[in-house]
């Protein structure tokens, strides 16, 4: 049995949609117009709303078996499916909730090594990331969660630069809308619900959260709030490209803001990548706590010696995957599993729990 989270770390449940926003809007965030305009060209925005709906769906179930279980992953997985298959199931699950955090963390590195150091190192830079996800981690998950907080601040301050090329965009482009047959939009929705997969964090985080039943609402809103930066992204994206050029374009939205000039700063993407530094350490911390945690959990070892041997592997596997093909593959299956835990197991766990509920309740009502 899981000791109670004493008071004194537990957060009120508004917070929860500022955990949300930070989970899901990161790194992804900077290129994903140009993989939903593959599918769908300037439809796209449609699949976000419709991945967006899906999403909130699937929030819901979440919640539902959270409610029910009365706990976290770890003791849910373990009264469904026994000690064994039950962990064996949530280790599953938080090594691919570590290897998201490897992808957000090496992706990044990326673009600060392309868009503004490329002569610096890889180390140096994950070094950096590290030694700021451990100073937050081990002061508690408060601390997490107001990275996080700031970090859905700053995300948004940083939409508000979209402004700048708005000289450049051509609104006609967007028409005429449901143009693309029927059989692109499952792609589309595909390709868009892996924008969404950081959901999955409230399976850990849900126990700290005071009154955790009531912040459906604020899970739901933070989803909500995300569907509407990714519109405003891919609006901006799809009227101020064209098809060719956003087939060709790695990073719209770094691409956007080279052409914003301020009185003291030629060139806005060296102050916006910075920001955006920030804005994806919530990412990060809120990863690699919840991996710790989790594993802590399992094998009944110190969180703070788990975290460390976690940076390390994050350390050394960032090292590794050095070249651009490497990355993308790691992106692309990193996305795919995440898409089957989200869409697939996770439906499933909440049938087998809502059978073995009634199955309870069915002999229960026998004997007596």
């Amino acid at each position: 049995m899981q000791q109670p989270i004493p008071a004194r770390n537990l957060v009120s449940p508004v917070m929860v949609l500022f955990l949300i926003n930070a989970m899901q809007v990161g790194v992804g965030v900077l290129g994903f117009p140009r993989y939903v305009a593959e599918d769908m060209e300037y439809d796209g925005w449609i699949a976000v709303i419709v991945s967006g709906l899906i999403t909130s769906v699937m929030i819901w179930v979440i919640y539902d078996i959270l409610k029910k279980g009365n706990g976290d992953i770890i003791s849910i997985n373990k009264e469904l499916f026994g000690k064994w298959l039950g962990h064996t199931l949530s280790f599953l699950l938080l090594t691919y909730l570590l290897s998201v955090t490897m992808v957000v963390l090496r992706t990044f590195t990326e673009v600060i090594q392309v868009w503004i150091f490329p002569n610096l190192s890889t180390w140096a830079i994950t070094a950096v990331y590290c030694l700021l996800a451990y100073y937050c981690i081990v002061k508690g998950f408060r601390v997490v969660v107001g990275v996080c907080y700031f970090g859905v601040l700053l995300s948004l301050i940083t939409y508000l630069s979209l402004i700048g090329p708005i000289e450049f965009m051509e609104v006609r482009a967007l028409l005429p809308v449901f143009n693309q047959p029927a059989d692109t939009y499952l792609p589309a929705i595909r390709t868009m619900v892996l924008s969404y997969l950081g959901i999955k964090m409230v399976f850990i985080f849900y126990p700290f959260i005071k009154k955790p039943e009531t912040s459906l609402k604020w899970a739901l809103l933070g989803n909500a709030l995300t569907i509407f930066m990714y519109l405003l992204v891919s609006f901006a994206a799809f009227i101020y490209f064209s098809p060719n050029q956003l087939s060709a374009t790695i990073w719209p939205l770094l691409t956007m803001w080279q052409i914003i000039e301020l009185p003291f700063l030629e060139r806005f993407e060296y102050l916006a990548i910075p920001i955006w530094a920030l804005v994806i350490l919530p990412n990060i911390c809120l990863g690699l706590w919840a991996t710790s945690r989790g594993y802590k959990l399992i094998f009944s070892i110190n969180q703070h010696q788990t975290l460390i041997v976690l940076l390390l592997v994050i350390f050394c596997l960032s090292i590794v995957f050095n070249t651009r093909d490497l990355i993308d593959r790691l992106n692309t299956i990193v996305s795919e599993v995440g898409f089957y835990i989200t869409y697939v197991f996770i439906p499933i766990l909440w049938i087998v729990q809502k059978l073995r509920h009634k199955g309870g309740s069915y002999e229960t009502n026998q004997s007596g």
